[in-house]
């Protein structure tokens, strides 16, 4: 079944699968049509998805010239919050390993990945929210780490402004996320509350923002990070958890920004 869910993606990604799942068909696979999927478009996109987000990750780890033990241990925690089953979680461990190596082809793989996103920026911004979690998880953003990611959102069609705003995001959410048990460990300290900043980051509007803005900002937030839209779209079902701890995250910090202006 693994090596059939290779072939239907095809293109390097399904190389990479293939591969990840113990079929290694790397020369068939590369001489297949991208578009050789004998499988649904939401169910392609989620292959393509799941490939490029644990390959990706284990090239971000490398990026400054090692991967340390906490970026190792990131990698692990989106595995656990997936629940992946054993084969799954045996292909993302695999699948990160094939992102370390000197010859993935980063370039090819993000190529595909957008084609088979078709545009869907919703899809592409959780893509590289995860990519800047995994980046972050030894507490900072180390400047091979930027470049890497930078030129990951290039080949990805993100602009700088936007890579920017998700990076301070995600920043501001390791506060949130370490309140509430999840990803982060936030920079507040265990058991203590995010600051305003946090709040004000996550939502990415300014502390004089009107209360029209801040809550547009917040529905447009929950908008993009709702985790049946997202799925509906080719976020893999496993990912659901991550996106709906994105959501949480977002809502507690808008209740907190209610709350400090007497709302």
């Amino acid at each position: 079944m693994g090596g059939a869910f290779g072939f239907m993606l095809g293109g390097p990604l399904g190389a990479l699968l293939g591969v990840a799942l113990g079929h290694n068909f790397d020369k068939g696979m590369k001489s297949l049509p991208d578009d050789a999927a004998g499988v649904g478009d939401r169910e392609r996109v989620q292959m393509a998805f799941f490939t490029a987000t644990f390959a990706v990750m284990g090239r971000v780890a490398k990026a400054d010239g090692r991967v340390s033990p906490e970026e190792i241990r990131m990698a692990e925690t989106v595995m656990a919050e997936m629940s992946l089953d054993a084969t799954k979680r045996k292909a993302a461990i695999n699948l990160f390993h094939q992102g370390k190596s000197d010859q993935f082809d980063l370039d090819a793989v993000l190529q595909q990945f957008r084609r088979e996103c078709h545009g869907r920026s919703t899809l592409i911004g959780m893509f590289i929210e995860i990519q800047l979690q995994a980046a972050y998880a030894d507490g900072s953003l180390d400047p091979a780490e930027d470049r890497l990611l930078r030129y990951v959102c290039d080949g990805l069609g993100v602009s700088e402004l936007d890579y920017r705003r998700l990076e301070r995001m995600v920043r501001a959410e390791r506060g949130f996320g370490g309140q509430a048990g999840g990803r982060g460990q936030g920079r507040t300290g265990a058991g203590s509350r995010p600051s305003l900043d946090d709040a004000y980051q996550v939502l990415g509007v300014q502390r004089d923002a009107s209360d029209a803005d801040v809550k547009r900002a917040y529905r447009r937030l929950l908008s993009q990070h709702h985790p049946d839209k997202l799925v509906s779209k080719g976020l893999p079902e496993e990912m659901m958890r991550v996106a709906s701890q994105k959501t949480h995250e977002i809502r507690q910090a808008y209740e907190q920004i209610r709350e400090s202006r007497g709302g």
